[in-house]
């Protein structure tokens, strides 16, 4: 995490969707306990918010911004398990499974963080049963992308698998058929468990057939429901 130094108080605020979410659950006395123990945080690209391997100290409320969880099963092999966008709870598993991170989370362009320290966070979710089982179910929905992810690299060749990716961060972080695609190709690689070159070739031939537009770092999805049918025979 960055250097302490760096941490500036942060109030709580009300249009935050963790806030509103807390505020169910919470007595105004836990909300002001908080307040006091939340931090906000501003990542560049490619920094690493959570670090695998390393101590849990905090949880972590994804404003503003996009994330990867990535895990390295030795230095020449990374995989990626799953990109999200904000509003999100990250390092909710830590919570329930503590000492050390289970993957890394890393910045994927500008995001904005407000860390919340894991000591303090804990006495409230004990005291606080239905709270805790909120987060919980939270925690839990993070994990389902990836685990469908992987139930796509064990069924699909490697043209469904790009499909479904496509399609994910059309429909679930970007949220648009347009977007700014702020991952590289090796890193999509990363994500569909296939090389770089695969990609490569896979986004030229869906270019050829108009079912997707590159130029540059923008794509467009110009056929869906090809690239849909693309998944479905993958």
């Amino acid at each position: 995490m960055k250097d302490q130094s760096e941490i500036k108080d942060l109030t709580l605020c009300s249009q935050c969707l963790f806030y509103k979410q807390s505020s169910l659950f919470l007595s105004e006395k836990d909300i002001h306990h908080l307040e006091k123990n939340i931090y906000q945080l501003k990542f560049k690209h490619g920094e690493t918010i959570f670090k695998q391997g390393d101590k849990s100290r905090h949880i972590a409320l994804l404003n503003h911004g996009i994330v990867k969880f990535n895990f390295e099963e030795n230095k020449e092999r990374n995989l990626i398990l799953s990109i999200v966008s904000a509003p999100k709870i990250l390092g909710g598993a830590n919570m329930f499974y503590r000492q050390r991170n289970l993957f890394s989370i890393t910045a994927i362009g500008d995001c904005d963080i407000c860390m919340i320290d894991m000591n303090e966070f804990g006495e409230i979710l004990k005291q606080n049963g239905k709270y805790a089982l909120m987060l919980f179910e939270r925690a839990m929905e993070m994990f389902e992308t990836s685990i469908l992810n992987y139930i796509s690299l064990a069924n699909k060749n490697v043209n469904g698998r790009i499909a479904d990716i496509l399609l994910y961060l059309s429909e679930h972080v970007y949220k648009n058929q347009s977007f700014h695609l702020l991952l590289t190709r090796k890193e999509i690689a990363e994500f569909a468990g296939c090389s770089k070159e695969n990609i490569i070739h896979t986004f030229s031939h869906l270019n050829d057939d108009n079912v997707i537009r590159t130029d540059g770092k923008n794509l467009t999805i110009l056929d869906k429901s090809k690239l849909q049918m693309i998944s479905r025979l993958g």
